[in-house]
């Protein structure tokens, strides 16, 4: 049996930590091509699946919660095209519901938290969950100042220019709104404007769009305004951010404001005081939404009082307060035509499967992602077999099985290949885990060998992230990994870039695509990346398990690039006392060490970073307070923090010179405890460690 088949409480640590490890990376691609391209390339419900499992592994080993889990993460990449927007307030996601058991838990997890009697009335909202693009606008002396999208929820994309063209966004508010406001919606387009669209695109001779939402989400991320403003975009209002003075005191009561400011707001948004009432209003808009002019995929249930959402706060990536229960999902039977290898960053090999083009729900679909070899193995299909495929949103499907009567005599086996498809015959090797445990990803061994890991490592490289050069994006990195003239192979080669150019007789300017301005603008942007942050160095090298926490992990821990590159060289050399130093950090594990010394251990990338670290400036890390009251004290925070989430708390800590720690131990010196605190209150209690509440812990920092 292969590891995906394995019941979560079947799975052992080193299976977990290998699932955990995978599923990491394939959400993490998902997410960007969802956010950040506007292109997904798996079901709602497969995407729905996927985080699931993690999140139910994570809840059977809490030991093994990665720094890069999903489940700490919100929306995708910023668009290097747009202006970068902080959010006052993150725009974070909701959890999912998928059952009415699901619906009823999350509305008993309400009540025990707030400790609710029985009978107590609970009133919750429920409304459509519009399936569009978040749009985030602020509202200053009630005219429109910044619109946003949502991007990674703490920074979006400033789209302004582009939302004043849609008639639903008024430029000025009507009556009397609070002197800061921002208001939070859905961008979409109606069927019929979607189909009017298509219709002009055929009789154009243009490719036709897929489906609303992708089509709502790239015209309003565009570069010319007057793009968007030829596409009829409407907007729904149903939230808001930051707000000087609160209108209302529940959900309803604000949504209500905000129709009063001159919003549209859905009509089909009700109030209820019973599960069993929001279950069925949940009922009746399934049975209309064929017959609503806009898509939805699902409804979002809201406890209706704001201070009793202030109270619930937020857990992770979500609120306690709402959920999204999602529709089922939609099928239907096709041919399987062929399958294809996809190869990503971290050469891990992805079957898609070719389907012969199907409508599901409306949408025309083509592929379908399979995972592993493993899962064609379950599924036991063959090329030339009548398939099942699910939709659950507007996106491309999941692959469920195959219709065995209708099986051809000439269906074939898919072999997964030995070799990666780049032709250059480099194998391809399983995971396996520190035990000896095989995994189900394969990946090819050629790292930069392989074409397909080099140009995704540039790209990973330049990403916002990482380096963040302006004006070189994934488009960018592929004309200069492909250019004769100009050739970028290794992130070095960017920096030489003007040097070279200036050198050569084909100038950049003169290039199809390019010319004079964009190529002094690139240029000055790489220059002004040459000086760069110790953490984002560290990211933009592209190790695997290296993520962006972990990363600012490693920059705080040994302050500067010198101490970083020794430490891993050391590492990579088998240095005991190095190994044990790096296994000593924080959300430093053996996964990360067995990474940065694989990375550095090998001549390509050590040849890679020592042409890198010639070529850019460093700036060295920014060390914790060392003055603090609270600096090299070993902290605990439990329970349900009221004033901050649990990262912010761990963020702040870590700048006042604290170690954070998960579990209660004799090397403990002190336990913030919320609300609901348990188990390491009473360890706390048992060792005699000093626990004080959330608000001794402002006092205590100096922050009131």
């Amino acid at each position: 049996m292969t590891a995906p088949e394995i019941d979560v409480e079947k799975l052992s640590a080193e299976q977990a930590a290998t699932e955990l490890e995978r599923l990491a990376a394939e959400i993490a691609e998902h997410d960007r091509r969802y956010h950040s391209d506007d292109a997904p390339t798996v079901t709602d419900a497969e995407y729905d699946a996927l985080r699931r499992r993690n999140l139910a592994i994570e809840q059977a080993f809490p030991a093994l919660v990665r720094a890069d889990s999903p489940s700490r993460r919100v929306g995708g990449a910023v668009s290097e095209k747009f202006e970068k927007v902080r959010h006052a307030v993150p725009m974070l996601s909701l959890d999912n519901a998928f059952s009415d058991d699901d619906v009823r838990d999350f509305a008993e997890r309400v009540r025990r938290y707030l400790r609710l009697p029985a009978d107590a009335v609970l009133p919750i909202t429920a409304e459509p969950k519009i399936d569009g693009l978040s749009l985030s606008l602020r509202y200053e002396g009630g005219r429109l100042a910044v619109a946003a999208t949502r991007g990674d929820g703490q920074v979006g994309e400033n789209v302004t220019a582009n939302a004043r063209t849609i008639t639903d966004i008024p430029e000025i508010l009507s009556g009397n709104p609070p002197a800061v406001l921002e208001v939070r919606g859905e961008v979409y387009l109606s069927h019929a404007d979607f189909l009017e669209l298509n219709r002009k695109q055929e009789a154009e001779g243009k490719p036709l769009y897929v489906n609303p939402r992708n089509t709502a989400a790239g015209s309003l991320r565009q570069l010319d305004p007057s793009i968007t403003a030829s596409r009829p975009l409407k907007f729904f209002a149903y939230a808001w951010g930051e707000v000087s003075t609160m209108p209302a005191d529940t959900q309803m009561g604000m949504v209500a404001a905000l129709a009063d400011y001159g919003f549209r707001v859905n009509d089909l948004m009700k109030r209820f005081d019973d599960v069993d009432e929001l279950l069925e209003h949940y009922g009746k808009i399934e049975v209309e939404r064929g017959t609503l002019p806009y898509d939805i995929d699902g409804v979002v249930y809201k406890v209706d009082d704001i201070a009793l959402q202030e109270r619930l706060g937020f857990v992770s990536r979500s609120p306690r307060w709402a959920i999204a229960h999602k529709f089922p999902a939609e099928k239907a039977a096709t041919v399987l035509n062929g399958i294809d290898i996809q190869v990503g960053r971290t050469g891990a090999l992805t079957p898609v499967a070719r389907l012969e083009p199907v409508t599901v729900g409306g949408v025309v679909v083509t592929n379908a992602t399979l995972h592993n070899a493993e899962e064609i193995g379950r599924l036991g299909i063959k090329i030339g077999d009548t398939v099942i495929v699910q939709r659950a949103g507007d996106v491309i499907p999941q692959i469920l099985g195959f219709v065995e009567e209708k099986r051809p005599a000439d269906a074939r086996n898919f072999t997964f290949p030995e070799v990666c498809p780049c032709h250059l015959k480099t194998p391809v090797a399983r995971d396996t885990t520190a035990g000896g445990v095989e995994g189900v990803v394969r990946r090819c061994s050629g790292e930069f060998a392989c074409p397909y890991q080099r140009i995704e490592h540039l790209r990973h490289f330049v990403s916002r992230r990482a380096f963040d050069i302006e004006g070189l994006g994934e488009k960018q990195i592929e004309f200069f990994f492909n250019d004769e003239d100009l050739p970028v192979k290794s992130p070095a080669d960017i920096f030489t870039l003007a040097e070279r150019d200036a050198a050569s007789l084909k100038k950049l300017k003169d290039k199809e695509g390019w010319g004079s301005l964009s190529a002094s603008n690139l240029f000055a942007a790489i220059e002004t990346r040459r000086t760069i942050e110790l953490d984002r160095m560290i990211y933009g090298l592209g190790i695997r398990h290296v993520g962006e926490t972990t990363a600012r992990t490693l920059a705080r821990a040994y302050g500067s690039w010198q101490a970083v590159h020794d430490a891993a060289l050391a590492v990579a050399r088998g240095d005991t006392q190095a190994r044990e130093d790096m296994d000593a950090l924080d959300d430093i594990g053996d996964a990360v060490i067995d990474a940065v010394a694989r990375y550095f251990g090998e001549d390509h990338n050590r040849d890679l970073v020592e042409k890198l670290a010639a070529q850019v400036n460093v700036v060295d890390a920014e060390m914790p307070q060392s003055d603090s009251p609270v600096a090299g004290k070993t902290v605990v925070f439990t329970g349900g923090l009221e004033r901050m989430s649990r990262d912010e708390a761990k963020a702040m800590a870590e700048r006042f010179g604290v170690k954070v720690s998960g579990s209660v131990s004799s090397k403990t010196d002190l336990v913030v405890a919320g609300p609901g605190a348990g188990s390491k209150l009473k360890k706390a209690a048992e060792l005699g460690i000093e626990v004080i509440d959330e608000n001794g812990w402002f006092e205590l920092i100096g922050a009131g």
